[in-house]
């Protein structure tokens, strides 16, 4: 099958194109770094190179970027282009990635952006599928490291079922060739406190630090980044993917 990845270059993209052509797809990498700029108006190049393509999954982010407003723009823009150029180019099935929670975090910008990501795909892409899926594994290591100030960090108090990218990896391509047909909502197998989390990681890690709790939004706080009860539980739980990270020498981590 001919699938077009786009943010094919990024963490979940670049698993995504090694899996789908280790399984013999022809995979299409639609990216900055190959050529392509989805926010441009000149659709063309893109309706050209998903000539032949059956399947466009669609895992690009905002990278930095978390303002509502420019996410939502960003999100919008190229969920449109993406779908007008699949519709151009006579693609049969499109799969969004999107975040567990989003609908329910009302107070939440991001999540309020994510949600026209998904609103925009259904809107534009033929075929659309969205998989929801938890925070990955690496997200409490992310949140120490872009919240470090010295030595502490702020991470967000807030119950989380964070799950492994090799699961959402595996879902994204069976959602692309049509072995899984319909929406679905992914998570890892353990409900954990991020908190928790972060200060297990900079232990594991050996960095010196002090996890600082940090109010979060209301709806995050009572559980709106958990799953639902339909929701698949798949993969590894935390402390596994946590066990295969590097260490440094043991340092006590402050709460």
């Amino acid at each position: 099958m001919r699938i077009a990845i786009a943010g094919a270059t990024g963490l979940i993209g670049s698993r995504l194109t090694a899996l789908a052509r280790a399984e013999g797809h022809d995979v299409v990498e639609i990216a900055r770094e190959t050529g392509f700029d989805l926010m441009a108006p000149d659709l063309e190049p893109v309706v050209e190179a998903l000539a032949g393509v059956e399947s466009v999954v669609d895992v690009t982010s905002t990278g930095a970027v978390l303002d509502e407003y420019e996410s939502r723009r960003i999100f919008e823009t190229v969920a449109t282009h993406l779908g007008e150029a699949g519709t151009a180019a006579g693609v049969r099935r499109s799969v969004v990635l999107s975040i567990v929670g989003v609908d329910g975090a009302t107070d939440y910008g991001y999540y309020r952006a994510k949600v026209w990501h998904e609103t925009a795909t259904r809107a534009h892409a033929p075929g659309a599928r969205v998989l929801r899926a938890t925070q990955f594994h690496d997200f409490a290591r992310q949140m120490v490291e872009w919240n470090r100030d010295g030595d502490t960090t702020h991470v967000i108090d807030v119950p989380t079922q964070p799950v492994d990218t090799g699961e959402i990896v595996r879902l994204l391509l069976d959602l692309a060739t049509g072995a899984v047909d319909h929406d679905v909502e992914l998570a890892g197998p353990q409900e954990e406190r991020l908190v928790d989390l972060a200060e297990r990681y900079a232990a594991h890690a050996g960095l010196d630090l002090r996890v600082v709790p940090e109010q979060a939004p209301a709806s995050l706080a009572a559980g709106a980044m958990l799953p639902g009860e339909g929701a698949l539980r798949r993969g590894p739980d935390w402390a596994t993917w946590l066990a295969a990270q590097p260490t440094s020498q043991p340092t006590t981590v402050r709460s």
